[in-house]
């Protein structure tokens, strides 16, 4: 088997698993979404670098000595229906390295990453991935059942807060939040994530 280390190797029209992505040995960083291999935005910049580090650490503080967990990227998430049970590498066609997300089932984590949804995803915006974020992403974590997705726009200095309804298994907007308010995630409403430190430079 030829060990992929160029994305030239790979057809971009193509359809791969996880089992495939799991054998590339590329410089750039990619995604699957669906099968289709998506080139992730170059490195983010450093306001984009700075909103995530201080997401991370009051959540992260937070959950200390508790059973969920935050991971940050890079960090593979591979999804699926989760009314299926867990699938073979093979079966899975979607992964993805969200900026932050909370695992609270430890029998999603493996030695790569995690396997399943993720309870709650945040992805930080910048210019070259909002579209991705809004629009792929979205229907992807809603359809996958990632339980509460926030978008987080630092340029705006806002976040959106979505909540997937378990009835209709789509995602409602439960709040917005704006500069220096206090953002409170749906599913932990103990922690409060004071967003002038977010967007503090």
């Amino acid at each position: 088997m030829t060990t992929i280390t160029d994305l030239s190797q790979l057809d971009l029209n193509s359809t791969y698993s996880y089992a495939d992505y799991l054998t590339w040995r590329l410089e750039e960083t990619v995604e699957l979404i669906r099968g289709k291999i998506m080139l992730m935005a170059p490195a983010p910049n450093v306001k984009h670098q700075k909103v995530s580090r201080n997401l991370l650490r009051p959540i992260s503080n937070y959950f200390y000595k508790k059973p969920c967990q935050i991971f940050h990227a890079p960090f593979d998430v591979s999804l699926y229906d989760s009314r299926k049970s867990k699938l073979a590498d093979s079966e899975i066609f979607s992964v993805v390295q969200p900026d932050l997300c909370v695992i609270c089932d430890p029998e999603k984590l493996t030695t790569q990453g995690c396997s399943g949804a993720p309870d709650w995803i945040i992805e930080v915006l910048s210019p070259g991935n909002s579209k991705r974020e809004m629009q792929l992403k979205y229907g992807l974590y809603q359809e996958n059942g990632v339980i509460e997705y926030w978008l987080v726009y630092p340029y705006e200095q806002s976040v959106y807060q979505f909540v997937l309804n378990p009835e209709t298994d789509n995602y409602q907007l439960h709040a917005m939040y704006a500069e220096d308010g206090l953002a409170t995630p749906y599913l932990f409403p103990e922690l409060s994530i004071d967003l002038a430190d977010v967007f503090a430079d």
